[in-house]
This record gives C-alpha cells, structure tokens and sequence, in this order.
C-alpha cells in the first residue's frame, strides 16, 4: 500500500488555440509554467509532436530550455522525446548541456512513437521503424552517452558524462512496462488519451520491476485530463474545446484550439460515442469539489506516485485558474 504523498505535475503540448500566435502561444507555456512553480508542481514536461498546426512543442528541447530559462526550481522536461526520431547521441548532447546548464532540474522522458503520422515519421527518419523496434537499444546508448564509464569511448557526448538528467519511460501500452521494468526506470503511462491498458501496464511494471542504480522500487506516474472552474457547468463548457479537439483526432481535421460553446446537443451525441468515452476515460471535469471526488478515487485505485495532468482550455487564465484549483485539490488529498 502506499503511503508517501502523490506528487503533481504538469504535461503541456503547447497548443495554439485560435488566433493565436506562435508567440503568444509560447509565451502562454512559460507562464503556466511559472504559475505552476508557485502551485507546487514538481515537473512541467512539453511532449514531442510534428506536423500538427495546432501544437507547437516540436522543438521540444528547445522550448524546454526556453521555460527553464524563464523559471527557477520546477523541473522541466521531455514528456517525451520520440527516441526513434532522433540519435541517441544528439539527444544525450541536447539534453546533457540543458542538464549542465539548469543543475538538477532537467527530464528526459522517452517514448518509442513518432508523435506524428506515418509520412511525418518518415521524412523525420527514413529507418524510424528500424530505430522504434530497436528503441531498448538505443535507450541502452542514451544511458552510455550520461555515463562517465563512456569516456574511453571513441564516441563521446562529452556535454553530457556524469551529467544528472533522470531518464523516464513513457508508454501506452504495455510493452514499455516490459522495458521500463527490466531497466530499472521510473514509468509514465499515456492514460490521458491511452487508457485501455492503464491496469495491465502498472500491474506488470510494479510485479516485473527490478531495482536499479536510478531507482529502488518501482516510480509511477500517469497522465489525467483535469478541466476545474468554479461550477460543474462552466467546466463543462470549457471542456468543449476538448471535445473539439479529440473529434478533429479522429476525423483527421485537426484545428486550432477553439474557443468553448454551450455543451450543444452535437457534442452530447460526441461525447457519447465509445471510442470518445473510452479517451476521455480519466478526464476530470467539473467544479472544485467534484474534480476532487474523481481524483481521489483514482489516487485510491491506482497508488500513483504522481499524477501528470493535462488540461486542454482555450483561454490561459481559466487554464492557469483550473491549474491552482488542482494544486489546491492535491494539497488537500496529500
């Protein structure tokens, strides 16, 4: 059973909503995040995405180094890096000088998707698929690469030997479970938007879990949607920008993030649909004292080490708002 308190953070896309600009959208990031730091947030991870016009975070290390710059003690991270897109080598590089740089304080969450479509994946790297199935490999080379036994190497990043950047596993399914087990590493799962194989992936990491010289027991952490304003009724409305933006998911016409609307009779029949209602899962919309219900029954069900939240509102202040109020909710549950 556990014990500790539930550590929480935040996992932001950098989403533009509707005339916005790519400006004003990262400037947006870094003051959520800077709110969040106030809030008593542990890590503020950006996530990997490409050709996507309505997500900015594709130059994920550089944004990271941008919010870093712009805050003081919260962690920033990669929530995640899509290893297969990448070289092991040039992410240990990027991520050993953010490391030496903000001592203490980077992340270097990885995942094995492409965060884009199959055409993206490509023109990012023509061999993704060869690197995706051999993503505990190149996870074997990152780890090399932040080693200081790797300095009799003739390849070196030199920037990043004996730097302190922890490496998280992220996953959707349960096959990073498997990976994140066997090494030793902290897990994050996807349940967000990936919530099918939530109870099976935790299950097998926490019985499969062998300790580590980065971790003695197993380290979770799971992503929920959170959407909290002052009344049930005015969560609903801004979670329908949400909505939105899920049926643009599955219709393959994404959109900008739109302004939210009266909870129609359409978005109704939407939110109704299976495939939405199994997304939407884990998604906590209401006032302070409904969220706080949902919340707690999760804490209960599922003994995370930490909750990641995502919370997709067009406007930045109701979004900041319903951050503090989950700061608030968490305070009051640890």
């Amino acid at each position: 059973m556990k014990t500790s308190h539930t550590l929480y953070s935040i996992l932001d896309l950098a989403l533009v909503s509707q005339n916005h600009t790519l400006k004003q959208t990262f400037n947006n990031v870094l003051k959520l995040a800077q709110e969040a730091e106030k809030y008593g947030y542990t890590r503020f991870w950006l996530a990997e995405h490409h050709n996507s016009e309505n997500i900015a975070s594709s130059a994920t290390s550089i944004l990271i180094g941008y919010v870093a710059q712009g805050t003081n003690t919260l962690r920033i991270g990669s929530g995640g890096i899509m290893l297969p897109n990448h070289s092991p080598l040039i992410i240990a590089e990027q991520f050993g000088t953010l490391g030496s740089l903000y001592p203490d304080r980077i992340d270097l969450g990885l995942g094995r998707a492409p965060g884009t479509d199959r055409e993206t994946a490509q023109a990012i790297r023509s061999d993704f698929m060869q690197a995706a199935h051999s993503f505990p490999n190149e996870l074997d080379k990152i780890q090399r690469f932040f080693s200081k036994d790797n300095v009799p190497s003739k390849v070196r990043a030199t920037v990043a030997e004996g730097v302190n950047v922890p490496v998280y596993i992220l996953g959707s399914s349960t096959d990073s479970a498997h990976l994140a087990a066997k090494k030793g590493l902290p897990y994050a799962f996807a349940s967000h938007f990936a919530t099918t194989h939530l109870w099976d992936a935790l299950n097998i990491y926490r019985k499969e879990f062998k300790p580590s010289q980065e971790l003695q027991k197993p380290y979770v952490m799971a992503g929920v949607n959170i959407i909290i304003a002052d009344t049930d009724e005015e969560a609903q409305r801004l979670s329908t920008s949400l909505i939105r933006l899920i049926v643009g998911i599955l219709t393959g016409k994404r959109d900008y993030v739109q302004p939210p609307t009266a909870l129609t009779d359409d978005l109704k029949e939407v939110l109704n649909h299976p495939q939405v209602q199994q997304m939407l899962k884990y998604s906590f919309i209401g006032s302070k004292s409904t969220v706080k219900s949902q919340v707690k029954t999760f804490m209960e069900q599922s003994q995370v080490d930490e909750l990641i939240a995502v919370s997709h509102i067009y406007d930045i202040d109701a979004r900041i708002k319903s951050y503090k109020m989950f700061s608030e909710i968490m305070k009051e549950l640890n």
